[in-house]
């Protein structure tokens, strides 16, 4: 089987395998996978293609909640604190 370079661990696709997971065990698979991803890689983009591949036919499991939770998050804005965030004279 070829890897897939978004999910090169198969964490996301493993995840929809495990009968019986909950949203807390979903969210420690999303993390590892967040941080595993190639450097540089767009994140939103890679949690749609995650989201197109699982979460149409499995739209109520955990893992779907957890990626659309994370697509949401990574699309707010954050609060930039130290220096970044004063006013430049």
């Amino acid at each position: 089987m070829e890897r897939d370079p978004l999910d090169h661990k198969r964490l996301i696709r493993e995840s929809y395998r495990i009968d019986g997971i909950v949203a807390e065990e979903c969210r420690s698979i999303f993390l590892d996978w967040a941080l595993s991803l190639p450097q540089g890689q767009d994140t939103q983009a890679a949690i749609a293609v995650m989201l197109d591949r699982y979460g149409a036919d499995n739209p109520d499991h955990p893992m779907t909640e957890v990626l659309r939770g994370g697509q949401q998050s990574a699309a707010q804005p954050r609060r930039r604190g130290g220096w970044k965030s004063r006013p430049r004279d």
